[in-house]
């Protein structure tokens, strides 16, 4: 039996799971696998690629390879092409298609290179007969697909012809359409029918198209996702094997079985949606074993069971769908649908992560994908267990050794601090400060408000001055890295490591990453979002907690101003301590709406006292009539940045420079028997004697840094300020 050389490739992130499953599907034949960047190598008879096409789930293409070469320029690769003798594969009359891919080559056009291999092809058939093949842009009798990397070229036959994730009963869709082949590796993931497991049932509360139901139905009953597919790449082949591959359709359809027994419902609050998930179904042959329904999320009931349920669903995308508005009330919606489940299991893909912490669950995996052209990710959510299987990284013999002073200093702030915060009820607080010269990092421990037992933990390099070594650098971080992780015993996914190099203009806004997730962690009574992946700040000052403590007792009854409110953390425990109102101004839209997020996460959504308003607050301090400020205010709490240069702004602030005229202006709206509380983390600030000889100025510094700061407490300054008698 002659053997070929195939490739498969799926869906980007779950090549393991393609992996598995090509392995599990030839479990009892000898057939060559290795896992690939992008897919799966195959060494294999025609007939594994047969059956490929037909039963993968997860198989995005397959192909079959013709031919390696050198292509590092165009004659290079239209001889490599033109050696090959193509009426072995497709006559005169047919049609073909080329596709091509490039990276780090000499020919870096992709369409250009498809056209030559075309070139290439149509002048071998006009030279030796006069005649040439057609070119077909939809489904042609031959797909050929070249990939070239580093100038070495793989020309290869698309076997699949079209991607499989086309399974044929998808004709009509609700907008934004999950592919199938994604749907499927996410059920198979999240553990729908896996080997040893007992059955569960499966809701998709949002089901649109009907495609996890339709695939999880197709899984259940064995049913290949290729049966019914009207069109594959090899079909117009000369090399195609009609007989062998109707043995493999024949072979497919008597496997299939009824398994009635599952249960799988699927539910939208559109009833078009509904209507087209139906037919989708009825085209796939799987709509008796879906239960559909016209329903909300949060009206979505299951009888109760004493086995999992698994709850899979692609809520709407606020980008694509325009559906932003209420796009957070569906994550909360969704959450309680799945605790109203228990036990379940949860598994999302989102391209709104900054949405899912409203989810309130634990989550216990986490893969970034693209969907389309989409930033996503996939997550799994379980009631089941309050914390995730920890894999914490083995540490090396060298590494432990190098590391051993600074885990003996870590273990002796953990265990201080911890007990520190269990008796004042703090449950995000700074560990570790530089306190060793030669790990010069900052490291602070978060605790999830959802999942007590969950943890997060934020290093911070110090940049290192240019007198040392990179590698030496690096080394060190990395043995940090390490300590780290096997002191407290979490998996690398719980350790957010960040360089905090020092920061000028706008460059201390910039994100360092695009994950845009948001954790819940306390505050005494607040709820409070972080971002540990983004930004070198996570939206929560630690060092403040003092100061915004103070202001949650002060706060009842009154008026608070808060300038450069950041995420608005202060102005949450305003509001908890009973404000009579609030005002939050902020420049960054990002920020006033990460700040509108905190104060919704306490309930404190009335408009009419938590208002946010983007302004240069210097601008605004100037000129307050213009920005309808016609009243003063009973506290105001000024934080400003020691430097910006942001283009937002009329122009740069200078801390030290401009304090003098942002703390007067400021005053000129605090109420006569009302207090200013003004803090910088400059170092080596000092306070202007013109503010002193104006105002009463107390220099509450001291009282304001917390246990955890101790050891640095020039983290920030602080001052009370009021208005003299």
């Amino acid at each position: 039996m002659i053997q070929h050389r195939f490739f498969i490739t799926g869906h980007k992130g779950f090549e393991t799971l393609l992996f598995r499953e090509l392995r599990a599907l030839f479990d009892d034949e000898t057939v060559s696998l290795e896992k690939r960047y992008g897919g799966v190598e195959i060494e294999s008879s025609l007939a594994a690629a047969y059956r490929i096409c037909l039963h993968s789930r997860l198989a995005n293409r397959v192909f079959l390879e013709l031919s390696s070469f050198r292509a590092a320029n165009e004659t290079e690769l239209y001889q490599g092409v033109a050696e090959i003798d193509w009426t072995r594969h497709l006559g005169v009359e047919q049609t073909l298609a080329a596709a091509a891919t490039v990276s780090r080559s000499s020919l870096d056009h992709s369409r250009f290179v498809a056209l030559k291999v075309k070139d290439a092809i149509v002048d071998q058939f006009r030279n030796s007969c006069g005649q040439r093949p057609s070119v077909a842009r939809e489904r042609p009798d031959l797909q050929l697909h070249i990939h070239i990397h580093r100038n070495q070229a793989q020309l290869s036959l698309d076997l699949s012809g079209e991607s499989l994730h086309r399974r044929g009963y998808r004709q009509d869709h609700t907008g934004a359409p999950l592919k199938e082949h994604l749907a499927a590796a996410m059920l198979l993931q999240a553990g729908w029918l896996g080997n040893g497991s007992q059955p569960v049932r499966l809701l998709d509360p949002m089901c649109g198209s009907g495609t996890f139901a339709i695939e999880a139905a197709m899984i259940a009953n064995n049913l290949a996702p290729g049966l019914r597919r009207d069109y594959f790449g090899f079909k117009g082949w000369r090399g195609h094997q009609a007989e062998l591959w109707q043995s493999c359709i024949n072979a497919a359809e008597s496997a299939v079985t009824r398994s009635e027994a599952i249960g799988i419902f699927a539910s939208d609050y559109d009833a078009v949606a509904v209507k087209v998930a139906r037919q989708n179904a009825q085209r796939a042959g799987v709509e008796a074993f879906i239960e559909f329904s016209h329903q909300q999320v949060n009206e979505c009931r299951l009888p109760e069971i004493d086995r999992q349920t698994l709850i899979v669903t692609n809520p709407p995308y606020g980008k694509r769908l325009q559906a932003e508005q209420g796009l957070e009330q569906l994550y909360t919606d969704l959450g309680a649908c799945v605790r109203r489940h228990h036990p379940a299991r949860l598994a999302i893909v989102s391209a709104n992560p900054e949405c899912m912490h409203r989810l309130e669950l634990t989550r216990s995996n986490r893969k970034a994908i693209k969907n389309g052209p989409l930033d996503c990710i996939v997550a799994l959510y379980d009631t089941a267990s309050n914390q995730a299987e920890i894999k914490s990284s083995s540490m090396s013999a060298a590494d432990a050794a190098e590391g051993l002073p600074l885990r003996n200093r870590l273990l002796k702030n953990s265990r201080h601090l911890q007990r520190w915060a269990r008796r004042n009820e703090v449950f995000c607080y700074r560990l570790y400060d530089a306190d060793l010269p030669e790990f010069a990092f900052a490291l602070d421990r978060y605790q999830s408000a959802i999942d007590p037992e969950t943890e997060w933990f934020h290093l911070q390099e110090y940049q290192a001055p240019a007198s040392i070594h990179p590698e030496k650098v690096a080394r060190r971080i990395e043995v940090a890295r390490s300590t780290v992780l096997s002191l407290f015993e979490i998996p690398p996914e719980r350790l957010f490591c960040k360089l905090r190099a020092r920061q000028r203009g706008r460059s201390q806004y910039q994100a360092q990453a695009q994950q845009r997730e948001l954790f819940q962690v306390r505050e005494g009574d607040a709820r409070l979002l972080v971002n540990l992946s983004d930004y070198i700040d996570t939206g929560l000052f630690l060092d403040h907690r003092i100061t915004r403590q103070r202001i949650h007792h002060l706060a009842h009854g009154k008026t608070l101003l808060n300038l450069f409110c950041y995420t608005g953390s202060v102005s949450v425990q305003a509001g908890l301590g009973g404000a009579k109102s609030v005002l939050n101004v902020d420049m960054s839209s990002n920020y006033l709406r990460w700040a509108a997020e905190n104060h919704a996460l306490n309930q404190l959504d009335d408009e009419g006292r938590f208002r946010f308003l983007p302004a240069d607050v210097m601008q605004m301090l100037e000129q307050p009539a213009e920005y309808d400020l016609n009243e003063t205010y009973d506290l105001i709490f000024l934080d400003p940045p020691s430097f910006s240069n942001s283009s937002k702004m009329s122009r740069t602030l200078d801390i030290q420079r401009d304090h003098t005229n942002l703390i007067g202006a400021a005053m000129r709206l605090l109420k006569a028997d009302g207090l200013l509380i003004f803090s910088c983390n400059r170092r080596g600030f000092k306070l202007a004697e013109s503010v002193t000889e104006l105002f009463q100025a107390d220099d509450v510094t001291g009282a304001t840094i917390p246990e955890d700061f101790r050891r640095k407490p020039s983290i920030h300054h602080c001052w009370e300020i009021r208005h003299r008698n």
